[in-house]
């Protein structure tokens, strides 16, 4: 896999870059802002690009704008937002710039090199991967009557941890359950949030969206 890192902090930058290639990953461009990034990109796009979500050389939280850019102009291209806490608006505003290949987690997340690993991966396969934390926040809401609460709360449990991006093994695994018995838990998801008539995968990215929304 080839990564591109943005960050601004030149050491969490460099140490980020030796773990990575520490675990076999190529790290194709360090960039320090925006500009450096796309240029770097322009003739040798990565699989993923790593982009903190605030650059203090940038107004506000510039790495949202880095991910659209990159999306838009790069769009085979994964996004994986680092940030250092868990904030619900932005991780909605990254996800509402495309529905799949988007990931984000909180940097102290980063030191686990497999929790890492697992999103690039997750990321570069077109697939979502959102922390942990963050899902719980989103969680933790206030809510209002939603099509989410016809669902039972083992249903709730296989959505919350398809919002983090695992797979349909993965959900089972968690929950020690069979596959056979996550599929039919998402077979009944899909049908209770409306989403019978569209693609598997699409299905999945479209429920986790109303997850987080709702």
């Amino acid at each position: 896999m080839r990564v591109a890192l943005t960050d601004d902090a030149t050491l969490f930058r460099e140490a980020l870059a030796a773990l990575l290639r520490e675990v076999g990953i190529e790290v194709t461009l360090q960039a320090s802002n925006v500009q450096e990034l796309l240029a770097g990109m322009a003739h040798d796009p990565p699989d993923v690009v790593i982009l903190d979500i605030r650059l203090t050389s940038e107004p506000g939280t510039e790495g949202l704008h880095a991910a659209a850019s990159v999306r838009q102009l790069h769009p085979n291209v994964g996004i994986l937002l680092l940030s250092a806490y868990a904030e619900t608006e932005y991780a909605l505003r990254l996800l509402e710039i495309d529905e799949a290949g988007i990931g984000y987690l909180v940097k102290d997340r980063v030191r686990n090199v497999e929790v890492l690993q697992d999103a690039l991966e997750r990321v570069a396969a077109r697939q979502t991967a959102i922390d942990p934390e963050l899902v719980r926040a989103l969680m933790d809401r206030p809510s209002r009557q939603t099509p989410l609460d016809a669902l039972s709360a083992q249903e709730r449990n296989v959505l919350r941890l398809m919002a983090e991006g695992r797979s349909n093994a993965g959900v089972a695994e968690a929950l020690f359950l069979s596959l056979k018995t996550i599929e039919k838990y998402n077979f009944a998801i899909f049908r209770k949030l409306g989403l019978e008539q569209q693609e598997q995968d699409n299905r999945r990215v479209m429920a986790v969206l109303r997850w987080l929304r709702g």
